[in-house]
């Protein structure tokens, strides 16, 4: 009889540990320029080859080649550069105000800042996003007062949301911006939801969901991809590979052998592979999808390669875990340093505005935390208001929580 081994687990594992450099060979990157672009009514089963390469626009030297590179206007490329400036300034005092304790918790996007701020540009008003936490720029974008956004970090008096959901988890509906659900991947059913509501109805509007590479582990995720592919729901389904989860690698979830854009295919969805930390390969990806989805020729799915720079959040110590200078050695670099450069090249940009730049969003930044923090801080404890736990609960409040609501004097 033929001896047969025994069996074995296999459990992916990093390509880097903390002392050992990260080993980036495996991100199965492609020249800038070198990949095609199909026409935007092409079948799903046609862009199978562009799941598993990369959609680059920027070459080494800053400059836009290949067939995505869409000709863009130098003042639109500035404002995404704006956007992702105020982003990274934003963030880092709020992890400041978070060390602080003026508010419990805090995520950054820190090297993701291209995604959200160039596929914002590519959308329409209307258009509903249904974001993860890591997608503040959507609202940075739109010119969102700051203050408005920190009310809501800090649960104070001001928080339109009463004090009921975690820092960062904003909503606002007028603004395209769906609540956000600590309970990952719920997100992407729902947006596949609102935008066969939106066809339904014979409306424009389109959706976008954004969710990360560990949270496509969950079922909700592959429930959104058969309904999305089924009825051709005008969607855009956007996988951020930013190579960790809270602390496990992108491989656990799924995209060691394969990529996450291949998950598409595999649903019948037309899918690309993009370099997330180019704002122009972004905002032409998200144009060609934001396309698709508005002529009524289906979903797309997007993964964004890109890496998250910072903790998971400010409860996470990723030194426990990677390398501490991965990110310094990435091979897709800083998605701000990158198009800065772009736009010195092109004479629009220069050193001397991107500080002076800096330095405004610094003082605007500055401004609107004295502002909101007037209002309350986790710190000072004045937050919102106990009474407002009753409210919007029932339509008609019932007799024991008017009874409740009495004995606590509020």
């Amino acid at each position: 009889m033929r001896q047969v081994l025994p069996l074995r687990l296999h459990v992916p594992e990093p390509s880097g540990r903390p002392g050992h450099a990260t080993d980036f060979s495996y991100l199965r990157l492609a020249p800038a320029g070198a990949v095609r672009k199909p026409p935007v009514d092409t079948s799903a089963a046609d862009t199978a080859d562009l799941a598993y390469t990369l959609v680059r626009v920027l070459d080494d030297e800053g400059k836009a080649v290949g067939p995505w590179a869409d000709p863009i206007a130098p003042e639109l490329l500035r404002k995404g550069l704006q956007i992702m400036i105020k982003t990274r300034i934003y963030d880092a005092r709020m992890l400041i105000a978070q060390r602080q304790k003026k508010m419990s918790f805090y995520m950054q996007s820190l090297g993701e800042e291209a995604i959200g701020a160039a596929q914002m540009l590519a959308l329409s008003p209307g258009d509903m996003c249904f974001p993860s936490y890591r997608q503040q720029n959507l609202l940075i974008a739109q010119d969102v007062p700051l203050t408005e956004m920190m009310c809501q970090l800090f649960s104070n008096e001001s928080d339109r949301l009463k004090g009921r959901q975690l820092p960062v988890m904003y909503s606002m509906r007028e603004r395209g911006f769906f609540s956000i659900s600590g309970n990952l991947a719920t997100q992407f059913v729902q947006a596949v939801g609102w935008a066969m509501a939106s066809a339904i109805q014979g409306d424009t509007k389109i959706a976008s969901a954004w969710i990360g590479d560990g949270a496509t582990a969950a079922a909700d995720f592959q429930t959104a991809l058969t309904f999305a592919h089924v009825y051709r729901a005008p969607v855009i389904l956007n996988v951020i590979n930013n190579q960790w989860a809270i602390s496990t690698f992108q491989a656990l979830a799924g995209g060691e052998s394969t990529t996450f854009a291949a998950r598409g295919i595999g649903s019948g969805i037309a899918s690309l592979r993009v370099d997330g930390n180019d704002f122009l390969a972004v905002y032409a990806a998200s144009r060609w999808a934001v396309e698709r989805a508005r002529n009524n020729l289906g979903p797309t799915l997007i993964e964004w390669v890109s890496y998250r720079a910072g903790p998971h959040s400010t409860s996470d110590d990723p030194s426990k875990y990677r390398p501490a200078d991965d990110w310094a050695r990435f091979p897709l670099g800083d998605p701000i340093d990158r198009l800065k450069r772009h736009l010195i090249a092109l004479g629009a940009w220069s050193e001397d505005e991107h500080h002076r730049t800096q330095k405004e969003y610094e003082a605007e930044v500055i401004a609107a935390q004295k502002q909101a923090e007037s209002h309350g801080t986790l710190a000072t404890g004045k937050t919102s208001s106990v009474a407002t736990m009753f409210e919007d609960v029932y339509k008609d409040m019932p007799w024991h929580l008017r009874r409740q609501r009495q004995q606590l004097g509020v």
